[in-house]
């Protein structure tokens, strides 16, 4: 019997520790991802304090392979353990300075686990974004769509939130006639992930951990979803960062939080 998406996404917030009212200290996230088969980190790309914690905990559980959003499948396979602990010749193998993500230096030290363990890409490119704002994320996903839900059409509900706080992410400045297709490329972007996690899971066995943004992270509807459509029996554990104490439900296992980081504002391009 296939369960239900809603059903499914139910019973991941039942048993999600929502409630933690304080931030998580790192033995509280080691003790937490000690039980799961995939350790999902998240960040805000930027914050040089997350990618430390991040450093942290990776260096707790020791994973058996780790997942970037930041790199393709491509570009992870050019990877070998001694390029990784060359970060000087890695960025430039990976031409990061053209990436469009932040300094290096920040993830210099998550890449040079690479020297003992593998590194996977799930990075979309630009070409397969634009194919699924067009024609959506289940034309362009090169594996199986219906496998993680990118067949079917989101809830009324969720539609409407994803595409409100993509508005939101880009400083009230969009037309709306264009939201649905950003929530899409996001969806893409999420089942590569999640794909490959589960294609790290069977190729090194658990755990397997994924350095992401906190948007992929979040268990609502992030990774961890549709991790839980397409291999429910995995145990899955998803941190939160954050710049400032959040309020209300948090949509992750565990959260903590660091300085804000001092940069331009975001909306002044739109202006």
């Amino acid at each position: 019997m296939q369960v239900g998406r809603s059903t499914v996404i139910a019973a991941a917030l039942a048993l999600s520790a929502w409630t933690a009212e304080a931030q998580s200290t790192l033995p509280d996230i080691l003790a937490a991802a000690g039980s799961a088969e995939v350790v999902i980190l998240g960040e805000v790309h930027d914050n040089p304090a997350h990618h430390v914690t991040q450093g942290e905990v990776l260096a707790g559980f020791a994973p058996s392979a780790i997942v970037f959003e930041m790199i393709s499948a491509e570009a992870a396979a050019r990877i070998t353990p001694d390029l990784a602990a060359d970060a000087s010749a890695l960025a430039l193998a990976l031409d990061w300075a053209n990436s469009g993500w932040p300094d290096f230096t920040n993830y210099a030290p998550l890449f040079a686990f690479g020297a003992e363990v593998p590194i996977l890409g799930a990075g979309v490119d630009r070409a397969a974004a634009q194919g699924a704002f067009a024609e959506g994320a289940a034309a362009v996903f090169p594996g199986d769509a219906a496998r993680f839900g990118l067949d079917r059409p989101l809830p009324a509900d969720e539609q409407a939130t994803r595409e409100a706080e993509q508005m939101a992410a880009h400083c009230d400045a969009l037309p709306e006639d264009i939201l649905p297709g950003f929530v899409e490329a996001q969806r893409l972007r999420d089942a590569s992930l999640a794909a490959a996690a589960l294609a790290a899971l069977e190729a090194h066995g658990p755990p397997v951990a994924v350095i992401t943004g906190n948007g992929h992270a979040r268990r609502d509807r992030g990774v961890p979803a549709l991790l839980a459509v397409a291999a429910p029996e995995v145990a899955v554990f998803t941190l939160g960062q954050f710049e400032a104490p959040p309020e209300g439900a948090v949509p992750f296992d565990l959260w903590t939080v660091a300085e804000p980081v001092d940069r331009p504002d975001p909306c002044a391009v739109f202006r």
